[in-house]
Formats: C-alpha cells, sequence, structure tokens
C-alpha cells in the first residue's frame, strides 16, 4: 500500500499571515493608508465627534430624502476627505445651498449612499461617487 503524500508546513495559512501582515491596521489608524469611513464603520471628527455608520448603501429615494433633511452631507470619493489632523478625519461639509447640485451630480455618476449617526442623534448623508 502507497504511503500517504505529506503535508507541507505552513501552506496556506503561512501564505495568508505573509499577506496579512503587509495589510493596514484594521482600525485604519496607522500606516500609509486609511480605511474609508464606511470600511471602518464610523469616524471620528476633528471635534471629538464620533460618526457611526447607521446604514447603507441607502435606495435613492431615501437618499433624496436625507439630502434635503440631514443636518450634515458630505460627498464625494476618497478625495471628499482630508486629513488636518493624524487622528482624526474631517469631512468636507457641504453648505444647504450646495446640497442640490451635490445630488444632481450624484445622480448622473455611479454612486452609493450612506447614513452615518452621531450619539446626539445627529444624521451625516456621506454621498460616495464611484470613478
Amino acid at each position: 500500500m502507497p504511503s500517504k503524500p505529506r503535508r507541507r508546513a505552513g501552506g496556506f495559512a503561512e501564505v495568508i499571515a505573509e499577506v496579512a501582515a503587509t495589510l493596514p491596521p484594521a482600525d485604519g489608524s496607522a500606516g500609509p493608508y486609511r480605511l474609508t469611513p464606511v470600511a471602518a464603520g464610523g469616524f471620528q471628527d476633528a471635534l471629538g465627534c464620533y460618526w457611526r455608520l447607521a446604514r447603507g448603501p441607502l435606495d435613492r429615494r431615501l437618499a433624496k430624502r436625507l439630502a434635503a433633511g440631514a443636518d450634515e452631507m458630505t460627498m464625494g470619493g476618497w478625495d471628499g476627505w482630508h486629513e488636518d489632523f493624524p487622528e482624526a478625519l474631517v469631512p468636507v461639509l457641504l453648505t444647504p445651498e450646495e446640497r442640490p447640485a451635490a445630488w444632481l451630480e450624484a445622480l448622473a455618476e455611479d454612486h452609493h449612499a450612506y447614513e452615518f449617526r452621531a450619539a446626539d442623534g445627529r444624521t451625516l448623508l456621506y454621498l460616495h461617487v464611484c470613478c
């Protein structure tokens, strides 16, 4: 009877460990790359307010309603956020006058809408425009 071939040490688990060592930390707090607020499940702004991902991607009707009624709104790809502080992401907030044009621009492009909530109940609509 032929003997069973021997398993190699490491194998797939070893490859996964090597790849994982090159990835940025899961919290997005260090390294050359940060997780997007959607991937991280939330973000802390420069004022110390934590915005938690409440839901998304949203359907068009709900996103349109939030574009008019959310407390805050921001739009863009990753370039819609800038790093003024090393530990915080600062959203580029749109004024109420800029919101209708931003909503029309998002409709013309491939986009995803996400709702974030602060502990005090405020809502933030984040329109992520895809390339």
